[in-house]
């Protein structure tokens, strides 16, 4: 079980505010935190990782103490056992494949996992190229392997596939699944895509100026656990027509456009650019806009 009670001062999106969550994550869980952009999210996960002090507060990693204020307890990064993977990857440009992944191993690891994870990745013909002649998606690769060089209890991922463009988005969202399941990973994954978290998260925290307001299962959270339907998607609203009484939304869903017929309750609040979930029901598909 992981712990966690933080509290900071940040400066947020309106001037100072403060960090304060109180909360639990299960192990092998994949939890998601969303939230607007200076809610917060990033500093809980580099406090996890030891990489910002709390101004107090407790971490509890699997009965081992990490960060405790009163106690005076402050376990350094290297001690952690975290992955880390941010937006932009932090690869050494210098280094090989190989070398970006052994420069991850503890003092007296064996190499063997670097065999490992470049196998389970797909890195092993790529080992000796450097990361500015790998595509995107090649180098977040390199950069999942070495956060799991470590073997860490926790992986913390920063929004990792926000660089990378659609189709390859998709593919790495199977990929990135298959190895939480296949390493029994713990992992806190930062993201803004909904799809991404209907297809990833087990559960996710919804974070609002530095309070985790709402959390569950992404239908739980979402609400939309009370409708059934066939199917569910997520798109992007790309124009808005009226109809008649009624108004066709047409919305892009992956390289697809695709038109819906919206009531005026439905469209009321839509607007070009917003985040959309689609459900079909009885044949007739229902809009909803995804708030945050």
């Amino acid at each position: 079980m992981i712990n966690i009670r933080l509290k900071k001062e940040l400066q947020g999106a309106h001037g100072k505010m403060t960090l304060e969550v109180d909360s639990q994550i299960h192990p092998g869980d994949l939890t998601v935190i969303y939230g607007v952009s200076g809610a917060g999210k990033t500093s809980i996960l580099r406090m996890l990782a030891g990489l910002f002090k709390p101004d107090s507060g407790k971490i509890e990693v699997n009965n081992s103490c990490w960060f405790d204020s009163e106690k005076r307890i402050d376990v350094k990064p290297r001690h952690r056992k975290v992955g880390f993977v941010s937006q932009d990857y932090a690869l050494f440009p210098n280094m090989t494949v190989r070398q970006n992944l052994r420069y991850a191993l503890d003092k007296g690891q064996p190499e063997k996992i670097i065999a490992e994870l470049m196998d389970v990745t797909g890195l092993t013909q790529l080992q000796h190229r450097k990361p500015d002649t790998l595509s995107g998606g090649q180098q977040q690769r390199v950069a999942l392997a070495r956060a799991l060089v470590r073997q860490p209890e926790i992986l913390l991922l920063d929004e990792p596939l926000s660089a990378l463009d659609e189709g390859m988005r998709v593919k790495m969202q199977d990929y990135l699944l298959m190895l939480h399941h296949q390493f029994n990973l713990t992992t806190i994954l930062v993201t803004h895509d909904m799809a991404e978290i209907f297809k990833l998260a087990g559960k996710i925290f919804i974070l609002d100026q530095g309070q985790f307001v709402r959390q569950g299962s992404p239908q739980e959270v979402f609400s939309y656990q009370e409708i059934s339907g066939k199917y569910k998607i997520t798109g992007t609203v790309l124009h808005i027509e009226p109809n008649d009484i009624v108004y066709v939304v047409s919305v892009l869903i992956g390289h697809q456009i695709i038109k819906v017929i919206a009531s005026e309750a439905e469209r009321k609040g839509l607007k070009t650019g917003d985040r959309v979930l689609i459900i079909s029901k009885a044949f007739n598909p229902i809009i909803l806009k995804i708030n945050g």
